[in-house]
């Protein structure tokens, strides 16, 4: 039964603000990564795998924390946890401005993913302390600012790094964190904690999730070697299911599992679970690729960009998807979520198969990058918002870190899929992928993208009431 006692406390534009800047912050922490990843690729020493792994570590953490965060939240109070992880993140972002090397940057992206766990957090202090219809409008901003900040990561990262140093563009964004995280503590009243599970944390639970996302990653990473070496494929595909028969078992007979698979089987939870994995599957590969394909060297069949440039041209991109955040919260507030995650998903398939077709112009590349960002945008709010006002305000936590866990799972194999294309089509001795592997991965995004209106067409419209 949804509750319907009043929030303890209202709060004001500057509490609203400190969230909205601690979202910029993180979002730029979070996007540098992607215009700069040729330049880290060159000085490093990277391969494109390599290179997929480390757009996707922060992702894969952030996987694994989310779930807890948001349970945490809604048992401790969203606040609390919101400061403490924030820690985390700072620490990681200090860590990735001082590595020296990839296994260092590693571990700093590692412990930086505990900023995607922030997003519930937020909601659960939005819907605390506001009416309904100002929270919907609210995790909107807040979503849309998130992505923002992405947009400053994103044209600031290659300046910074060309400019300064790589160590630069992370120490930046991190000093923003705690700045922003100190404006929260200030500002933003503690919520009140939420019911108490006497069964505690499911450790067990967590454990197994990790091992099924850290055994799937590292199928994607090694996918390219696997046609030649079945006895590791299938090994790994029964590791794998082992983990996920296990997880399974253990959650259904937890006293308090950490994702109640009752609440998963709802189809107002699952599914935008299973929209929001296939639309961002969908969005990384061109996340992913873009780039890549305006490094390419212009005697190729590239641009010959280099990070500057390519922060430049995907401006455009981060100013869509900055402004799809708030247009998608008040959208879905006026009409329904299936109108606006059906009307993204469109445009999104356009786009991509747009871009398998048409990339031989910058102006392709860049118009393509923006249809995908708003349409993203669009859906991936739409369904957060639907999922944080449709549920308990016990459950907002752990409900929409069940969206944001499989945004992060789309995100991470969207990326490794697409590293591992690019890495099966570069001959020996050469650098530069054949043209035909940016084709394929943007196919196979487009119709990824397109068979999800088959999901689209199921939800229902009272979602969002």
């Amino acid at each position: 039964m949804t509750e319907t006692l009043a929030p303890a406390a209202r709060i004001g534009k500057p509490a609203v603000a400190a969230l909205g800047m601690l979202a910029v912050a993180t979002g730029a922490l979070e996007s540098v990564v992607t215009p700069t990843l040729p330049l880290l690729q060159r000085e490093l020493d990277m391969s494109p795998g390599q290179g997929a792994l480390l757009s996707v570590v922060l992702l894969v953490t952030g996987a694994l924390i989310t779930p807890v965060a948001g349970k945490f939240g809604d048992r401790y109070g969203g606040k609390r946890v919101l400061i403490q992880l924030m820690s985390v993140v700072s620490t990681g972002g200090l860590v990735s401005a001082l590595a020296p090397n990839l296994p260092v940057l590693l571990l700093g992206q590692i412990l930086q993913g505990a900023m995607v766990g922030a997003l519930p957090l937020a909601f659960i202090l939005v819907r605390e302390h506001l009416p309904a219809g100002a929270a919907k409008v609210a995790i909107g901003v807040v979503s849309g600012l998130f992505v923002g900040g992405g947009m400053a990561g994103t044209l600031a990262a290659g300046p910074v790094a060309e400019a300064l140093s790589r160590h630069w563009m992370f120490a930046l964004p991190t000093i923003a964190v705690i700045t922003a995280t100190a404006l929260v503590n200030r500002l933003m009243p503690h919520d009140t904690p939420g019911r108490t599970d006497a069964a505690g944390i499911d450790w067990p639970g967590l454990g197994l999730l990790s091992g099924i996302l850290a055994t799937l990653m590292l199928g994607l990473a090694l996918a390219p070697e696997l046609a030649s070496r079945p006895l590791v494929l299938g090994a790994l595909v029964v590791v794998l299911g082992s983990f996920v028969i296990g997880w399974i078992t253990v959650e259904r007979r937890a006293a308090a599992p950490m994702i109640d698979l009752r609440m998963l089987a709802r189809p107002a939870i699952w599914q935008p679970c299973v929209l929001t994995f296939t639309i961002c599957a969908g969005t990384s590969v061109a996340v992913y690729l873009v780039p890549q394909l305006l490094a390419v060297p212009t005697g190729e069949y590239g641009f010959g960009a280099g990070a500057t440039e390519i922060g430049f041209l995907l401006l455009p991109g981060a100013v869509a998807a900055t402004l799809a955040g708030p247009i998608s919260g008040v959208w879905t507030r006026r009409s329904s979520s299936r109108a606006v995650v059906t009307a993204g998903i469109v445009l999104l398939a356009v786009a991509l198969i747009g871009l398998a077709a048409f990339h031989t112009e910058v102006w392709h590349l860049v118009g393509g990058k923006a249809m995908v960002a708003l349409a993203n945008g669009l859906c991936v709010t739409a369904m957060v918002t639907g999922i944080a006002t449709s549920v308990d305000r016990g459950d907002t936590g752990i409900a929409t870190s069940l969206v944001l866990v499989t945004r992060v799972l789309g995100y991470a194999v969207g990326a490794q899929l697409s590293g591992a294309i690019l890495t099966a089509a570069t001959p020996s001795g050469s650098d530069v992928p054949a043209e035909s592997a940016f084709v394929t991965g943007f196919v196979i995004a487009g119709a990824m993208t397109a068979l999800s209106l088959c999901v689209a067409r199921t939800m229902n419209k009272g979602v969002t009431q």
